[in-house]
């Protein structure tokens, strides 16, 4: 079987299925092959109605007397039905799904999956799959009891792939081998294995079926991600960098000058930095802290280091307003540094000038490097301490060609910018260090053209940060031996998030209270929405709407609105007026998500909470907390909602690490680290938490890579990886 063949090839796949297969990536018959069922089925093990019990159960019926009951709450709609059987009836009901009432006909007989409970008083099947008796008995599987369920694709529903694959079922033999079969492979990756574990998923006798396919194919998933970090690391051990000297008594100076003390984290992680940039073999290294753990301030000395040895660094971050917090902070850390280190040597202050340079005036007093130098006494010599001159580069930037010429001519040390800075026009001097700030929100094109930048034949030295702590296991499957720096402490002073899961029929009592609490003290609040408008097929509250229902509630307050789509100097304005207190109560999509440091706001509102991820949710509530005043976050979910587990986890612990690790568990790799590369990581089937078959597939992957020209011998292979090697490196 030609695995690359176009899907089109399979009977039953036309040009409309095949376009809307595209947009899924799903395109050839390896693609389709490897759509797995997303569950599996025993319709043998229907019961009777007479004889249901309270859990999850399989009836067999027809349906009849459904209708849709609109609630006042938030527009949600439940559709009511009831299903019969020779022996009972029983009430079914599902939650915003309208489309269900026209979905049935009386007179068909289906399959009803669901939990049997009790709602409102009475027992009924909530929110059941259905399943056609006869789609069930038209099947071609020997064993009608135990059926797989596919994920429907627009219009392409199980019952579709069920006629799809088999078409194809009398070749599934002819499926060749994908993984090398060795001495240090585990005995169940042998000839034939791939073809049996794929035929096993798909036409499975029993649940013992399934779990041999997809032991395989998980196996599968970890060698192909594993042998993708060993490759990329053998590739980086070959790129060359700029050493950048690392000087004792220049960063005793700067560290003992700081206004405030590193945490041990900081110490530890700086220290592991400035010895990797000492390196001919580029830096290589992610820097994990928890949202307010000061990764800036580590960030801000190895640009010093690097400004030391007349190196300029990059900082490239995701966001116009996380690249202004950047600059502003580096810019007052190294302008408060000035300030004391004059003041302690007793110089002349009149040599104080601002660090920064604007892009509005770029004059040459401003870009002089007699100003970004200051002499110092150490070990009895004169030496010169160099405070690195830095730059913002956005779109929204003015004059900037300017800042370009002078980053050209190296008048220019650190520069900060969103994607200003890959753009071909934008040059280096000497381009020594590589600091992004959330990494996986670029593609791995925007990262490498970046790096590009460096002088020619070297690579900068790179540093990744992240404020989504990535769990151990993630961190060793894809990238492998990386280099990784933790800060798991949050500086003296920062006060605890209480989190507390309300429900909206309470926040009148539970949440009002606080905020006028709050904004008595001058306080500010964040309100977070889901949509900037209400739409007919979601019932989450949008911003738009929730803004006027706030402004209604607290008329004494200032209320602002901030979302993605609002024009960058109207986005800009809101923002600035948040941090100058302008506004006090911010309703706002997830923009902002990372970046906004607004130590006076202490309290947050995520509506809807159960519309997010734990990662994002801990990221969101990581907008309060950041001053020296109490914060709270307050999670609300429909009033006839039980909290998820996600949110409970949230409600009981602010340790990002710990979330991660529950994160992981809970929703698979694919969700932890933001989009990753877009969704490349895309595991369907690998077990993270399975140290034993990570280990397998680590030894037998590290061994095939000791020899890369192997993977001359498997083209499937080497081009299944592909995408696995642009998301496990960092450069």
């Amino acid at each position: 079987m030609d695995m690359n063949a176009p899907v089109e090839k399979v009977k039953g796949v036309g040009p409309k299925t095949a376009e809307i297969f595209a947009k899924v990536n799903i395109c050839t018959v390896g693609d389709l092959l490897y759509y797995l069922p997303r569950t599996y089925e025993n319709f043998q093990a229907a019961t009777h109605i007479s004889d249901l019990t309270p859990g999850k159960i399989v009836v067999k019926g027809k349906i009849s007397d459904l209708k849709i009951i609109r609630t006042k709450k938030r527009g949600l709609t439940i559709t009511e039905g009831v299903i019969r059987d020779e022996t009972g009836a029983i009430r079914t009901m599902w939650f915003n799904q309208p489309y269900r009432a026209k979905q049935f006909s009386d007179e068909r007989e289906y399959y009803f999956t669901g939990n049997y409970e009790l709602k409102n008083g009475r027992y009924a099947l909530m929110s059941p799959s259905a399943t056609l008796v006869q789609d069930v008995e038209a099947r071609t599987n020997d064993n009608q009891s135990f059926q797989p369920i596919y994920s429907v694709k627009n219009s392409v529903k199980s019952q579709n792939f069920h006629k799809m694959f088999n078409s194809l079922r009398s070749d599934f033999a002819q499926i060749p081998d994908l993984l090398p079969i060795t001495e240090d492979a585990p005995d169940f990756v042998q000839a034939g294995a791939r073809a049996e574990a794929l035929f096993n998923v798909h036409f499975p006798d029993s649940q013992d079926d399934v779990m041999r396919g997809r032991k395989y194919l998980s196996y599968e998933e970890l060698f192909e991600l594993i042998l993708a970090a060993k490759l990329n690391q053998n590739e980086n051990q070959k790129l060359r960098s700029l050493p950048l000297r690392f000087s004792a008594s220049h960063t005793k100076i700067l560290v003992e000058n700081l206004p405030f003390r590193l945490t041990g984290a900081q110490r530890k992680a700086t220290w592991e930095i400035l010895q990797d940039l000492e390196h001919e073999q580029p830096m290589n290294r992610l820097l994990q802290g928890d949202v307010g753990s000061g990764k800036t301030v580590v960030a801000a000395i190895a640009a010093a280091q690097a400004a030391q040895n007349g190196a300029q660094t990059a900082i490239l971050a995701p966001t116009a307003i996380l690249a202004m917090q950047h600059f502003d902070s580096l810019g007052k850390i190294f302008a408060e540094l000035k300030q004391r280190i004059l003041a302690s040597k007793g110089l002349n202050r009149s040599m104080l000038v601002d660090t920064k340079v604007h892009g509005k005036n770029l004059s040459e007093a401003q870009l002089g490097t007699s100003e970004s130098k200051i002499a110092t006494a150490t070990n009895q010599k004169h030496r010169t301490f160099r405070f690195p001159r830095i730059a913002l580069l956005t779109g929204a930037t003015p004059n900037k060609k300017l800042v370009k010429q002078a980053l050209k001519s190296g008048e220019i040390d650190v520069i900060v910018g969103t994607h200003a800075l890959i753009t071909d026009d934008t040059v280096f001097r000497e381009l020594g260090l590589c600091i992004i700030d959330e990494q996986h929100r670029f593609g791995v094109n925007q990262r490498q053209k970046l790096m590009l930048k460096s002088p020619a034949g070297t690579a900068p030295h790179l540093l990744s940060m992240t404020a989504t702590p990535i769990p151990r296991s993630l961190q060793l499957t894809i990238f492998g031996d990386l280099d990784c720096s933790i800060i798991d402490e949050l500086p003296a002073g920062r006060q605890p998030i209480t989190t507390k899961i309300i429900q909206e029929t309470s926040q009148r009592d539970q949440l009002y209270p606080k905020i006028r609490e709050l904004l008595q003290k001058g306080q500010q609040i964040y309100w977070i929405c889901r949509l900037v408008e209400d739409t007919p097929t979601s019932s989450a509250t949008s911003v738009k709407k929730q803004a006027k229902k706030v402004a209604s509630v607290f008329k004494e307050a200032k209320v602002g609105v901030l979302y993605g789509k609002m024009p960058v100097e109207e986005k800009d304005q809101v923002m600035a007026d948040f941090a100058a207190g302008k506004i006090e109560i911010l309703v706002s999509t997830t923009v902002v998500e990372v970046g906004v440091n607004v130590p006076n706001a202490n309290l947050i509102v995520i509506q809807d909470a159960d519309d997010y991820g734990l990662a994002q949710l801990h990221q969101l509530r990581g907008r309060v907390g950041r001053g020296d005043q109490p914060a709270y976050c307050f999670l609300l979910i429909p009033g006839e909602d039980k909290p998820s587990k996600r949110l409970q986890e949230l409600e009981k612990s602010t340790d990002g690490f710990y979330l991660a690790e529950v994160d992981l568990k809970i929703r698979g790799p694919g969700e932890i680290y933001g989009s990753l590369q877009h969704g490349a990581l895309n595991l369907e089937i690998a077990n993270l938490n399975d140290s034993v078959m990570i280990a397998q597939a680590s030894h037998h992957a590290s061994e095939f890579a000791r020899t890369p020209e192997n993977l001359e011998c498997f083209p499937e292979l080497s081009q299944r990886i592909q995408k696995y090697q642009q998301l496990t490196t960092l450069n």
